[in-house]
């Protein structure tokens, strides 16, 4: 782990976003409220936030850091959802690595809860998958 004791504590945000692709069904079934496994935003939310306080424990090498705010957008678009994690703490690290450790514990969560949905006949996922990953923003006042 690299030494941040010589850094001061300063306010620090991040912004990460990503997009699942879901058939239209699956996005229409969390619409709707109608996926079998139950209330994918809210549950989706939950592990991505409970990610972000857990990042030390799955990023190997970063810093147990206090978050003093978690937040996750969720945006419809006609081939699936666009995901945005916003993490801000007062560190001597940024928090970059828990937006983005956030925001994949989001999206695969969605993914788990309607991959039922996203498969052919055969078992198969058809279009299904995570894509656009970035870090929009990091700011350190």
């Amino acid at each position: 782990m690299v030494d941040i004791s010589g850094k001061d504590q300063v306010k620090r945000k991040s912004k990460a976003t990503g997009f699942i692709k879901l058939e239209s069904e699956s996005v229409e079934r969390i619409k709707s409220g109608n996926v079998e496994k139950g209330d994918v935003l809210s549950v989706a939310q939950t592990a991505g936030i409970m990610a972000v306080k857990n990042t030390p424990g799955i990023v190997p090498l970063t810093h147990p850091i206090p978050i003093t705010g978690a937040d996750i957008d969720f945006e419809f678009e006609d081939e699936g959802i666009k995901v945005t994690v916003n993490v801000e703490s007062k560190g001597q690290t940024g928090v970059e690595m828990e937006a983005l450790t956030g925001l994949m514990s989001t999206l695969l969560t969605i993914w788990d809860m309607v991959k039922f949905y996203e498969k052919d006949g055969e078992g198969q996922y058809l279009n299904t998958r995570i894509e656009d990953i970035k870090v929009l923003e990091k700011v350190k006042e």
